[in-house]
Formats: structure tokens, C-alpha cells, sequence
């Protein structure tokens, strides 16, 4: 199978390509490195997938040295053009659309990124999809979709339709475009609701990242709502292995939909999971178990709830597990340790590259 992956110099995007390449798919990576955060971790990630740094240059593939089914191409989605191209002239069985402007609170700085990046990358992926026909489209959606909802767990049969931030409402806007282009030209589709993701090469802008950074540096974590949060904590490994069940199993329409009417699915080839560790972590054990992996006490100050934030998530994954086999199976202790692992031969590394310079 010949895969395109959008965000492979991106968190998940970068394991997820691995875990194809691994079992013998083709991948065609795609990210526009942009600098919404530390562009070295992002290089970093590439050239641990063999891609030649210093040959990326804007719409030009890139072999692997140590890959042979690994390409890469750094691109900006908006401009369709150089997308459509891109499309027509690689031939893919599947897309994985996981690259977006990520972020909550950064949305309420830079509105604008979030509807070049998710709206109109979005809109461009799918005109691809049509006119390239594809298999079937996985894209990330976000667990931030639930905005307002405060019934738990977060189930895909709930109403989302009061985002609390407009990286939610682009998310939940990717998810009726999706729909549409299901029912207008029969593309298979399914979005991915993701709850909070952590692991080995995780992004420096989330809570795992910051406050391993503060303790490493002796520097204060600022706990939000005075630590009275849970979040759905999910290891990397259990996202990757999710998303891939998912790609192999093109979404179909449900003949019965009309006489029982769910939001998750269709009459069209359409279909939303929640993919999360159905395992809601409190905020400060989470902490308390990062303290332990680092060795070192955090300096903790308690601030207030921020704007666009939620005190909770928990994932209801029972129809994903239904549908895939999915089985999330890392525990908190294993994954934080796994995190700090990676973290600190990380800066290692990064402090070698810099010695050398």
C-alpha cells in the first residue's frame, strides 16, 4: 500500500509514518516545518527517518538514505496547487491527515493560522481526494470538539456544538466538510478524535515537554485551575496502533442510518471515533508521576482556569474498540518513563550537534 501522511516532522505524524514503514508500506511524508514550535525537534525528527536535511527545499521530494519506501515533501497544504500536483503525480492508496495548526491556546493569539492551516489545508486534501480518488481519508480531528459537553465519558453520540476555541471549531468545521465531500463524491472518510497524546518525541508546547523542561531547569510549572483537571492521557504507541486499524478499514455507509440516526456515522462512507486511553489521569498524578521519573520535585504555582481550556476529558472509545480491536495497554508510570527517556538523550544529542557547531 502507498501512503500519504501529512505531519511527518510532527509528533504523531512522525511515529505514525515509522509504524508503516516498519510493516512494509510505502510512505510519502508531507509537513511544511513550520515554526509554531522548535523547528530543530522537527528536523530532528526527519533526519531520524533518514531524510537528508540539507536537500529539503519547498515541493521536491526527498528520498530516505536509510528508507527506500520513504519520501518526503516539504509543503504547505494551502497552496493547492502544489498539492493537487503532488496528488495526481504520486498515486496513493490512503491519506493520513494529521498535520494542522495545533493548539489551543495559541488560537486565541493567531486566529488566522487555524483557517489557513485547518480550514482551507483541510479543504485542499479533500479536493485531492476527489479528484485523485483514494480509498479511504483519516484525518485528525480533537477531543477539544466537546467544548462545552460535560458529560462524561465523551461519547461521539454527544452534541458538539459549542467549542470553547476556534482550534475546536475548525476541528469540528473539518468534520461536516468531511461529511460532505462522503455524501457528494463517495470518499471514504473518518476522523479521529484525539485525547491529550504524549510520548518519546512529543511536542514542547504540551504539559508533558513544559513541565519536564521547568524541573530539568529548576524553573516553576504553572498548574492551571489550581491543579482540579483530568485529562484522557494517551501514550503515542496506543494512538499509532489505533490510527492504523482505522486506515485499514475504509468507512462504509449504513443502509440503516435513516431509521436510527447517529452523529457518528452516515448513510455516506463517513465515520468519527474518539481514540483516547478511556483512563482519565488527575493532573497533579500525572505531575507526581513525572516527578519521579525525573528525579526531582517540581516548583508548582497554581494559577487560574484558562480561556478555551476544559477542566476534563475521558474518552468513551467502546465503538472504536468494536470496529478495530483497538486496546490502549500503557500505563501511566510506563509511558512517563518512556518520555523522560527519550527526553533526556534528546538534549543530549542536541547539545552534542551544538558542541560540534
Amino acid at each position: 500500500m502507498r501512503y500519504l501522511v501529512t505531519g511527518t516532522a510532527g509528533f504523531i505524524g512522525f511515529h505514525v509514518a515509522i509504524k508503516l514503514l516498519e510493516r512494509g508500506d510505502e510512505v510519502i511524508g508531507v509537513d511544511s516545518i513550520n515554526d509554531y514550535y522548535d523547528v530543530n525537534l522537527k528536523l530532528a525528527r526527519l533526519r531520524a527517518t533518514g531524510i537528508p536535511i540539507e536537500a529539503l527545499a519547498w515541493e521536491k521530494k526527498v528520498q530516505s538514505t536509510t528508507c527506500p519506501l520513504y519520501t518526503f515533501v516539504k509543503l504547505d497544504l494551502s497552496k493547492k496547487e502544489a498539492f493537487m500536483s503532488l496528488m495526481e503525480e504520486s498515486s496513493v492508496d490512503v491519506v493520513i491527515h494529521l498535520a494542522a495548526q495545533a493548539g489551543v491556546r495559541y488560537s486565541l493569539e493567531c486566529p488566522d493560522a487555524y483557517i489557513q492551516a485547518n480550514i482551507q489545508g483541510f479543504l485542499n486534501v479533500l479536493e485531492g481526494c476527489r479528484h485523485y480518488p483514494v480509498k479511504h481519508l483519516v484525518y485528525a480531528s480533537s477531543s477539544s470538539v466537546y467544548g462545552a459537553n460535560k458529560a462524561m465519558p465523551f461519547s461521539t453520540e454527544h452534541a458538539v456544538d459549542h467549542p470553547v476555541s476556534l482550534y475546536a471549531a475548525t476541528k469540528k468545521s473539518n468534520e461536516l466538510m468531511a461529511h460532505t465531500y462522503s455524501h457528494l463524491f463517495h470518499i471514504p472518510t473518518t476522523g479521529l478524535r484525539f485525547f491529550t497524546v504524549y510520548g518519546p518525541w512529543g511536542r514542547p508546547d504540551m504539559a508533558m515537554f513544559l513541565f519536564a523542561d521547568a524541573i530539568k531547569k529548576g524553573q516553576p510549572i504553572k498548574v492551571f485551575n489550581h491543579g482540579k483537571m483530568e485529562r484522557d492521557f494517551t501514550y503515542v504507541d496506543d494512538i499509532v496502533e489505533g490510527v492504523i486499524r482505522v486506515a485499514d478499514q475504509p468507512s462504509q455507509g449504513s443502509p440503516e442510518w435513516d431509521k436510527e440516526p447517529k452523529t457518528s456515522c452516515s448513510y455516506a462512507p463517513y465515520k468519527v471515533y474518539n481514540i483516547g486511553n478511556s483512563k482519565p489521569v488527575r493532573l497533579m498524578d500525572y505531575i507526581t508521576e513525572l516527578e519521579i521519573a525525573m528525579g526531582k520535585k517540581a516548583d508548582k504555582v497554581m494559577m487560574p482556569m484558562q480561556a478555551g481550556d476544559v477542566v476534563s476529558t475521558y474518552a468513551d472509545v467502546s465503538d472504536l474498540t468494536s470496529d478495530t480491536g483497538y486496546s490502549p495497554n500503557t500505563p501511566l508510570r510506563h509511558g512517563v518513563e518512556k518520555f523522560v527517556e527519550w527526553y533526556k538523550d534528546y538534549f543530549k544529542m542536541a547539545n552534542a550537534l551544538t558542541r560540534d557547531k
